[in-house]
């Protein structure tokens, strides 16, 4: 049975550092996909039990999951924008905390409170120059129309996403400069803004002038943030195996389907029963140009796979549902336990397991 393990005390490890670096910003505990892989449920209980009582989420069946689970009084921010009436209604009735990213989402939201006789939360949400969706920090009147022309809809707060290439990045500074511009004009104009945000994962992590009333941990969460050396986190997820077997190939014996390669002598393989249908060797985006493919393809050529307190190479590009490992001068045999790296937002055909 393919096993994927999430470690509790890896993950408290990496809260424990998100809390120190909000300093008593609100936490929003972002849920995107599927939890980061480690399942919606289950890590929003491991979350509330470390005093985190704001979620995030982007899909409606998320936030009916938590509703449903007893998340009865904690805060569930939508982080989507939409006009569509069924998935309005929806949110309306699991008092979700909605996002207007536009006058139609806004006009949208209010239409539906009205006619329920209700009033909706919202958060306001600002393109600083992401492109993911919000009002143009260039069309500031059309941001206010919604504080003057939404009676039906309260709105909590207002929130950004910004860059997070590097520290210290001066896109991202910029980003933050076009959003305190926003503020202040809605603060001129009379109107609170409610809970502000602007700081995801990475810029929670590394820029202490994003931390405004709140902040957003998704990745850091499990430590699949794009990392830096000294950012403490712990990375959590790992995958569990038993190997399918293990046998002898001579020299000159081809492995492997796309490019595959000649064993120059002879070799022990043992074949591993996960491949990259399964998520191993898949990895997020994280850079780009000659020298980040270079990197890439450097961590490739050194992965490896734990079996007992041994480490195998793998041999060869990983398979579609196997991947081939060296074990020459390993003691090993069918069955035995394989631990490798895989990174849960791609796991997939396993049986997930807190530990």
């Amino acid at each position: 049975m393919r096993k994927l393990i999430i470690e509790k005390a890896a993950v408290k490890h990496n809260l424990s550092v998100i809390k120190e670096k909000a300093a008593g910003a609100v936490i929003y505990g972002v849920l995107t996909g599927d939890g980061g892989g480690a399942g919606v449920v289950p890590m929003a209980k491991l979350l509330r039990a470390e005093g985190i009582g704001h979620f995030a989420v982007c899909e409606v069946k998320d936030a009916e999951k938590l509703r449903q689970a007893g998340f009865e009084d904690e805060e569930i921010l939508m982080l989507r924008a939409t006009t569509d009436r069924e998935e309005l209604e929806r949110l309306v009735d699991l008092n979700v905390v909605c996002t207007i990213s536009s006058v139609d989402t806004g006009l949208a939201l209010n239409a539906l409170a009205e006619n329920r006789s209700t009033v909706a939360c919202a958060h306001i949400q600002v393109d600083t120059g992401m492109g993911f969706g919000g009002f143009l920090v260039s069309e500031p009147e059309k941001i206010l129309l919604a504080y003057r022309s939404l009676p039906n809809v309260a709105l909590e707060g207002i929130y950004t996403q910004l860059h997070g290439m590097k520290p210290n990045d001066p896109e991202a500074a910029h980003q933050l400069d076009q959003f305190h511009q926003v503020l202040e004009t809605i603060h001129a104009a009379g109107y609170e803004t409610g809970v502000v945000h602007a700081a995801g994962s990475f810029a929670l992590l590394h820029d202490d002038s994003a931390r405004l009333d709140g902040v957003r941990a998704g990745s850091a969460i499990l430590g699949r943030c794009r990392r830096t050396r000294d950012d403490r986190l712990k990375t959590v997820g790992y995958g569990e195996a038993p190997l399918a077997e293990a046998r002898w190939l001579p020299k000159g014996h081809s492995l492997g389907t796309d490019r595959p390669i000649v064993l120059k002598k002879a070799t022990r393989i043992a074949v591993l029963p996960v491949g990259y249908q399964n998520g191993f060797g898949v990895s997020r985006p994280r850079e780009a140009g000659f020298w980040a493919l270079w990197r890439r393809w450097r961590r490739t050529r050194k992965r490896t796979v734990r079996i007992g307190d041994q480490k195998a190479r793998v041999v060869g590009p990983i398979g579609a549902t196997e991947t081939l490992l060296d074990v020459t001068n390993m003691r090993c045999s069918a069955g035995d336990l394989a631990t490798f790296d895989i990174d849960p937002i791609f796991a997939k055909g396993f049986v997930r397991e807190f530990r």
